[in-house]
């Protein structure tokens, strides 16, 4: 799998993450906005049950590389 290819998903249940690290050009967009949330120090590095679902939306609309995106879960 090309680097650019991979891909990892994380949910609060409504919402799922998607994190696509070939994209992610670190601007810290997402730790300095829901530090809460993505902790790269940690393992899992994003932890959306942290923030609630419209907070993690807004702050991924703002990925300036567009390397995190979302989708509404269904039920």
């Amino acid at each position: 799998m090309e680097t650019n290819d991979i891909r990892k998903e994380y949910t609060n249940g409504e919402l799922t993450i998607v994190w696509k690290p070939g994209k992610c050009i670190h601007a810290g967009v997402c730790v300095k906005t829901l530090p809460e949330v993505y902790q790269p120090n940690e393992k899992p590095w994003i932890q959306p049950e942290m923030a609630a679902t419209e907070a993690l939306k807004s702050q991924i609309d703002a990925c300036p590389s567009k390397a995190l995106s979302y989708y509404m879960n269904t039920k």
